[in-house]
């Protein structure tokens, strides 16, 4: 079972790692498609800066996933970023300040969220 386990969050480590790092990239590689998917921004610098930071962690969890390094710190990592995420995506979106296509990205997070909440329970208080 230990064995399975491990194998799935390996997975998950590098499934979040991949989507952070494309999404983090992707105003960088090609900021006219984000802004048609995502809408206008007024503030550029920021959206980069946010951009960087999201590629910046999507980067670290690869790193780890491929080392197989899979502790506290990477766990909080991952879940604590993809919680904020959720956290902004829904409240800026359902208060119109930003695009309801950012709810698409609430639901990514929310699944990365319970999928680690999934693989921790199943560790049944074993620190990773």
């Amino acid at each position: 079972m230990k064995a399975h386990l491990d194998k799935f969050i390996h997975l998950l480590v590098w499934v979040q790692g991949i989507y952070f790092l494309l999404t983090g990239l992707w105003p960088f590689l090609h900021l006219e498609s984000f802004l048609w998917v995502t809408g206008p921004k007024t503030d550029i610098w920021l959206l980069k800066t946010v951009a960087a930071l999201i590629t910046v962690i999507g980067l670290t969890i690869i790193i780890a996933a491929s080392r197989k390094e899979f502790n506290f710190t990477i766990a909080f990592l991952a879940m604590g970023s993809a919680i904020g995420l959720m956290a902004i995506d829904i409240y800026y979106a359902v208060n119109d300040v930003i695009w309801d296509v950012y709810l698409l990205d609430a639901v990514a997070e929310g699944l990365l969220i319970l999928t680690w909440f999934y693989a921790l329970a199943g560790r049944k208080n074993k620190v990773l």
